[in-house]
């Protein structure tokens, strides 16, 4: 995981490849994104800038770029290639071998862009706000979305299906909503206590989900089928605690007590951390 001071924290089979907590940053860390083979990982700041740690290659950053909103989140090339920035306003940016498919830029939101999910070729991304709505480009196919309904908390995350047939969402209640080809495993929305969750992974193969929440405490969906949601909204069954992760897992949970560890503490401190160090 990563602080918001750029302090890299590894578990089970991710190796540690280095940090920026040494380093005078000018925005805090809100993103991070692996490598295809583990052996490293990308950081990126909310100001658009760019640490890298192990194999991960620089490819550039946003961080000299005069950005209307702060970045949010970052999605790699399946090949490890290049990486794409997205900012709060659904502004994109595209390094290496990212080609740029499109953005919400230079439109109207009716809420933030709070992530983005990649293809699984790398021809497209979606991208979703928090409210739900969903924003596809590329050969990213438009699978529904929940902007039109009610929700009992934001959209804090997106996940693609192994063949992008499909996605989930998820709020920050722990309450999953699942699309087409993405199979519903359960969720934390019944629990009605405990830290907002702050984002979500697909486990490898497609068999379920991991969740985490503020505390860096992740969750994970049924590895089973499971029965599709009733229409219209998620199933709040749930979810069940996961102490132990497989190795295979590891580079999702890493990015998610990641995002656990940020908000955490972004929550104690009043004030972010400061400082600059961009490369």
């Amino acid at each position: 995981m990563v602080g918001a001071d750029g302090g890299v924290f590894s578990f089970g089979s991710a190796r540690f490849h280095g940090s920026a907590a040494g380093l005078h940053l000018n925005q805090r860390m809100v993103g991070i994104a692996a490598t295809p083979d583990g052996g490293g990982y990308w950081l990126v700041g909310a100001d658009g800038g760019v640490f890298t740690g192990g194999d991960a290659r620089f490819h550039g950053s946003a961080a000299k770029l005069r950005l209307n909103q702060r970045i949010v989140g970052m999605a790699a090339t399946p090949d490890g290639g290049g990486y794409w920035l997205v900012g709060a306003d659904g502004g994109v940016f595209s390094f290496g071998d990212a080609r740029f498919h499109g953005s919400t830029g230079s439109g109207h939101l009716n809420k933030a862009i709070v992530g983005m999910a990649a293809t699984p070729g790398g021809g497209g991304y979606w991208l979703v706000a928090s409210d739900g709505g969903v924003f596809s480009f590329g050969d990213a196919r438009f699978h529904g979305s929940t902007g039109s309904g009610h929700l009992n908390k934001a959209i804090v995350g997106i996940a693609a299906s192994p063949d992008g047939g499909g996605y989930w969402l998820v709020g920050a209640d722990g309450g999953v909503f699942s699309f087409v080809d993405a199979r519903f495993h359960g969720s934390t929305g019944r629990s009605g206590t405990g830290p907002p969750v702050v984002g979500m992974a697909p486990v490898t193969g497609g068999g379920g989900y991991l969740l985490a929440n503020t505390a860096g405490v992740i969750f994970r969906g049924s590895v089973s089928p499971a029965p599709p949601p009733p229409a219209g909204g998620a199933d709040q069954d749930p979810g069940n605690n996961l102490p132990e992760v497989p190795d295979a897992l590891a580079l999702p949970v890493l990015a998610l007590v990641m995002l656990g560890a940020f908000l955490a503490v972004r929550r104690r401190r009043a004030r972010g951390v400061s400082g600059s160090g961009v490369r």
